[in-house]
């Protein structure tokens, strides 16, 4: 037995057991158990879940998420030394389920801690198939119980059993023992993909018992079924996004409690997990506060000395500051103390030392920000381009993409990523036809192709904003539209992002020159499509489909591929008020860039603005979520309008708007506050009064939680509410610096750069000493990362973990790249980068 790191082994024990009735005298012992309680036992805490040092038991303590089915955040979860390493123990219908395979419905979940017990309870409607997973603890050991109160459903013999995923990153190059086999889990897959049923995966193993990484007291988890056999299969054979799968199938004809697995894993009684100190990865300038969040363990001493060194250039370092740490107190799971070094402001390159944990070096520097945001706008944003082939030195990120868009979406349709078309086409094309014109501009929305157009005006929206404010100039781009071709770090003598802002301006005319209206967008028809990795050229054959060809035959630029992306094109007011106000900023940056296109952009705009006022929507725009509030798209159209045009028509409707916007300013406010210089001295005092109410919310978020800023909870993590929260506050205290000091912006970017909890990598690849290298980007199957690319950052599981995930970019709520959020990150970088030189 390995003993490696001082570990002990010891066992967690879970049951899940076939038809067996209790026996009397083992009943007996187990109720005594809590007498005889070690150190070391499972506790059932006042969070719900089984705890003790070094492994945590989630049980249903999360649901698969709302949107996209199977996020890997369900079932019965195992905590292992820190890092969630199992997941999704629960009844499944497939033997490797991909993320849209069946789930079943939650009913509810009790927790009996009189029994040291928690039990779900679940069905699968379509089948009648009702079950519970029962849990309990007893010492240092656990039991898992699969109980159905009737038989399997005949048409799920052989289907439904009990599965387990295990990450596989945590597994790669270990081995695995089942009985008296042995084998190793592979960095990458190999074996038969399940197709309709036909065949099946091959598991890597099977047996009554079943060990992986025994060699390893950190991974080492021991699974003992008595009756029915537990597989082993390698879920990333199915899908690249896969885990490693322990399952036991559930027999046929049983009732009651029909599996019951135990398992072991290593653990250390004496374990603590060590200090984490969160920084800027980036650094700061001299005169900004400087505050590192020492992230503790809760059996951990609550402060301590931080010292903060300097690096010589002769590899050496000088001790310059120390001090006793600052308590905050709890929040989630760890304990948090500051540690406060503003009052150094030499320049140079520094690390900080607590306890012998040592941060990653950072700088303090004057022009510390003055290249942050570059890789966004160098390689992020161009290598996110559609329509065009986009290169880089030896590399080509992706052919001339999507050359065939689109065709019209059926209607009465409901696609799997969240498109719906209504009842009519709102177009004059039927379903299936070719819409022409659409294959122009756009950037993919996130780590998928698809063209989304609130992401699209949004981005072009921030994006002229921030050439607007800073007077951002910088060329080491190439695009040139006649040959449909982007190439990274070759100036043209055009601005960068006056040619991005225009490259998203063109997917949006382009909806008004085709069908006279704002689109929801443009994606892929079919799953297999869809979930296309690689070359974005290879996604569709970019040739307009023919339905009078042959599949495989090629005619006149046509093709008889159904291949090509559908539009969804129901008529939504909110997404042509988003639309107008991105047309008509484009207008004001475009005007000398290209006042062709320009002219075109604000006509458009005030044309369908004036349309909207008489447009009468229907009850499907009523129920069509993918455009966004109503009201608050409007006041983006009027102030975008009113700045364009100064005209009076838009400071009405400014006003008329107001009331329904006061209740959540910190939404509205950084539209409400572009409009001031516009607007009257009552607006003015008005803005003071909510802004007013704003800055008390700001404060409060430093008595929630360590950071000082929003962190939200739910399926997606929350750097694009931190981030726009750091754009309103910019504007805020430009327009009140008396109200709400520059701190309030810095933290949010801060936090960005690694000051968050977890870990203090930075959530911007590419940017600060340590950051996201393996992120879901349209490459996540490589392992890899897009330089400037912003994850979503640190999901907060219920009840109290927080995890981002830097081993494994599949977990798209953690760490998957959204195009918008790349143009929110420049605006802040370079509003912070001006308050600091001020």
């Amino acid at each position: 037995m390995s003993k490696s790191a001082g570990l002990a082994a010891h066992s967690l024990s879970v049951s899940v057991s076939v038809l067996r009735k209790p026996v009397l005298v083992l009943t007996s012992l187990l109720m005594l158990l809590p007498l005889f309680a070690r150190a070391d036992d499972f506790v059932l805490n006042d969070q719900d879940y089984f705890e003790k040092r070094s492994l945590d038991v989630l049980v249903f303590s999360n649901w698969y998420d709302a949107f996209f089915s199977d996020s890997k955040i369900s079932g019965v979860e195992l905590i292992h030394f820190g890092e969630r390493n199992a997941t999704n123990g629960d009844v499944r219908l497939n033997i490797t389920p991909e993320q849209w395979d069946p789930i079943a419905e939650f009913k509810r979940r009790d927790v009996d801690k009189k029994h040291n017990r928690i039990s779900a309870y679940e069905r699968y409607s379509k089948y009648s198939f009702d079950y519970s997973v029962q849990v309990e603890a007893h010492g240092d050991k656990i039991s898992i119980a699969v109980i159905l109160p009737k038989a399997l459903p005949k048409e799920l013999e052989g289907k439904a059993g009990f599965n387990l995923e295990f990450l596989p990153a945590t597994y790669f190059e270990k081995s695995f023992i089942a009985d008296n086999s042995y084998g190793y889990f592979p960095i990458y897959p190999s074996g038969v993909k399940e197709q309709n049923g036909v065949s099946e995966p091959t598991p890597m193993a099977e047996g009554n018992s079943l060990t992986l990484a025994p060699e390893d007291p950190r991974a080492r988890v021991s699974i003992v079924s008595k009756k029915q056999k537990l597989r082993l299969y390698d879920g990333r054979g199915k899908a690249q996004n896969g885990w490693f799968v322990v399952r036991s199938e559930i027999p046929a004809h049983k009732s009651g409690k029909v599996i019951e697995w135990e398992l072991q894993a290593g653990t250390d009684p004496h374990w603590t997990r060590p200090p984490m100190i969160a920084h800027s990865q980036v650094g700061y300038h001299p005169e900004q506060k400087k505050v590192a969040v020492i992230e503790l363990d809760k059996h951990d001493a609550q402060t301590g000395d931080a010292k903060l060194f300097r690096v010589q250039a002769d590899g050496s370092s000088k001790q310059v500051f120390e001090a006793t740490t600052s308590f905050w107190g709890k929040y989630q799971r760890y304990l948090y103390s500051e540690f406060d070094f503003s009052s150094v402001k030499d320049e140079g390159v520094y690390f900080i030392d607590y306890k012998g944990q040592k941060s990653d070096t950072f700088r303090i520097a004057k022009n510390v920000y003055d290249s942050a945001w570059y890789p966004t706008l160098d390689v992020y944003m161009p290598v996110q381009m559609d329509h065009m082939m986009v290169n880089e030195a030896y590399r080509v990120w992706h052919g001339v993409s999507h050359m065939d868009d689109a065709r019209q979406a059926p209607v009465n349709h409901e696609h799997f990523d969240l498109y719906a078309q209504g009842p009519t086409t709102d177009t004059p094309y039927k379903s299936g036809e070719h819409i022409p014109g659409l294959n122009v501009g756009g950037w993919f929305d996130a780590g998928d192709y698809d063209i989304r157009t609130q992401t699209q005006y949004g981005t072009v929206l921030m994006l002229v904003q921030a050439w607007e404010k800073f007077g951002i100039k910088r060329d080491v781009t190439k695009v040139d539209y006649a040959a449909k071709y982007v190439d990274l770090h070759v100036p043209d003598g055009k601005n960068d992002i006056l040619q991005q802002i225009e490259h998203g301006t063109l997917a949006l005319i382009s909806q008004y020159r085709a069908v006279g209206h704002a689109i929801n967008g443009i994606i892929a028809p079919s799953l297999d499509q869809y979930t296309h990795l690689g070359d974005a050229s290879t996604k569709t054959d970019g040739l307009i489909y023919n339905p009078a060809l042959g599949v495989n035959e090629q005619k006149n630029g046509e093709s008889g591929k159904p291949d090509d992306r559908w539009a969804f094109t129901s008529r939504s007011s909110a997404l042509d008020y988003g639309s107008i106000a991105a047309l008509a900023a484009a207008s004001r940056a475009l005007a000398e860039e290209n006042p062709a296109l320009a002219k075109e952009c604000r006509e458009t705009a005030l044309r369908v603005w004036h349309d909207e006022q008489s447009h009468k929507p229907d009850v499907f725009e009523h129920g069509n979520t993918t455009g966004g509030p109503l009201p608050a798209e409007k006041l983006r159209a009027a102030v975008e309008l009113l700045i364009t045009t100064g005209d009076k028509e838009y400071k009405d409707a400014i006003l008329e708007l107001l009331p329904q916007l006061e209740p959540q300013f910190g939404w509205h406010a950084m539209n409400l506050l572009r409009a001031m210089p516009y607007m009257d001295k009552a607006y003015a005092d008005k803005m003071r009064e909510l802004s007013t109410q704003y800055v008390a919310f700001q404060k409060s978020l430093e008595k929630q939680n360590p950071f000082g800023v929003l962190i939200v909870d739910g399926g997606w993590a929350g750097d694009g509410w931190i981030i726009n929260m750091g754009v309103t506050n910019y504007y805020v205290h430009e327009a009140f610096p008396d109200l709400l000091g520059a701190e309030y912006v810095y933290k949010d970017l801060n936090y960005i750069y690694g000051t968050h909890p977890d870990s203090s990598i930075s959530f911007v690849s590419n940017v600060g000493t340590r950051s996201k290298k393996v992120a879901y980007g349209n490459n996540r199957a490589d392992f890899s990362f897009i330089s400037g690319g912003i994850v979503p950052g640190i999901l907060l599981l219920k009840p109290d973990y927080p995890e981002n995930k830097e081993n494994w970019p599949f977990l798209w709520g953690e760490n998957e790249y959204v195009v918008n959020l790349a143009a929110n990150y420049i605006f802040l970088v370079n509003a912070v980068d001006s308050l600091v030189k001020e």
